[in-house]
């Protein structure tokens, strides 16, 4: 298990591509974005992104930066806010309506369908 001091990066949210432009598999983590490993393999990849991710991790402990939470751990509340303009707060709270619904139900469907 790679640990960085108390980090454990093998929490953290990755993703394996393949790219055209480097024809070369590309990892990346979402909680750094800035990172990026490019390989010949998915394994390659993804190994050489770990290393390299345990590494900048410790850097930023030894100098006191916040390092970033997986994404995996962190807590949600289940509430955002979110403005949208009148014109479509309108539309969907008359599309709400229609459907015997709370606004807040409609949207929830609305957004658990569309995912």
């Amino acid at each position: 298990m790679s640990k960085a001091s108390n980090v454990d990066i093998t929490r953290y949210t990755y993703r394996v591509t393949w790219s055209a432009e480097d024809e070369e598999y590309v990892a990346t983590c979402l909680e750094l974005p800035s990172l990026s490993w490019l390989a010949d393999t998915q394994e390659d990849a993804l190994r050489g992104l770990r290393e390299l991710l345990a590494d900048v991790v410790q850097d930023m402990l030894s100098n006191h930066e916040p390092v970033p939470e997986p994404l995996s751990s962190r807590a949600y509340s289940g509430k955002f806010n979110l403005r949208i303009g009148e014109q479509l707060h309108r539309r969907l709270a008359m599309e709400a309506a229609q459907e015997h619904l709370s606004l807040n139900q409609y949207v929830v469907r609305r957004l658990t369908n569309a995912s």
